[in-house]
């Protein structure tokens, strides 16, 4: 029944002490639906533990390595990098997909590349790191990953979110704001996922998903500032 991780440790170039934690980190709740006698719980408890430690060590990461930037461009980077966008990316980056244990409907639903899934799967992932291998292993696995995005972005001058500097290019090219709206709905509620599109005037610029509302209207308007161009931004 379990399959075979080491691929895993291989990837994000560590042993663990205590398999079973990283084991738990793959469970998807919809694999315990189909197998109730399965001898780990669901990654969700690690997956909230995650989610407090990468806005903890990402936070650090930014605070020292951009002494000169202010709180609130700090805050949107750091929004920008622990994102369910970026963080499936993260996932990605150590096909951390391909080794999660999912039931059969959500494996046919295409569950091992979905954004959602992905981001949460690197969160317990993170947390699992860190039980085992303490806070230092957890910054080696994370920074490599968070620090040339981080550069990217400063770089790109993308550090604002992207609401934000969508509507101040409309407002200053079109005197228009942009406007957004849910169109589709998935998942249950503890692990929706909301789809939105962006709208200046009545043209759709950009699609984008997240597990919040917010979430993904933040992605649907990088998608629609990629589309205007960086030069025009």
């Amino acid at each position: 029944m379990f399959r075979e991780i080491g691929g895993l440790e291989e990837a994000i170039g560590m042993k663990f002490s205590d398999e079973m934690l990283l084991r738990q980190a793959l469970v998807h709740r919809s694999f315990l639906n189909e197998n109730p006698e399965f001898d780990l719980p669901s990654n969700e408890r690690l997956e909230f533990l995650g989610d407090a430690l990468l806005d903890f060590i990402v936070g650090e990461y930014l605070y020292q390595q951009y002494p000169d930037m202010d709180e609130g461009s700090l805050t949107s980077l750091r929004a920008s990098l622990i994102n369910a966008s970026a963080l499936a990316q993260f996932a990605r980056c150590v096909d951390l997909g391909s080794y999660a244990y999912l039931s059969h409907g959500e494996d046919e639903r295409g569950g091992r590349t979905r954004e959602g899934l992905l981001a949460d799967a690197f969160e317990a992932l993170v947390a699992a790191i860190y039980l085992d291998q303490g806070l230092q292993a957890m910054r080696q696995f994370v920074i490599p990953l968070v620090g040339p995005e981080a550069h990217r972005i400063v770089e790109a001058g993308l550090e604002r979110d992207h609401k934000s500097r969508l509507q101040e290019w409309t407002q200053r090219a079109l005197s228009v704001t942009p406007k957004y709206r849910i169109v589709k709905e998935r998942g249950p509620d503890h692990d929706k996922e909301f789809t939105v599109e962006v709208l200046v005037g009545d043209e759709v610029y950009g699609r984008g998903q997240g597990r919040s509302k917010q979430a993904a209207e933040q992605d649907a308007a990088q998608e629609a500032l990629e589309g205007i161009g960086k030069d025009q931004v």
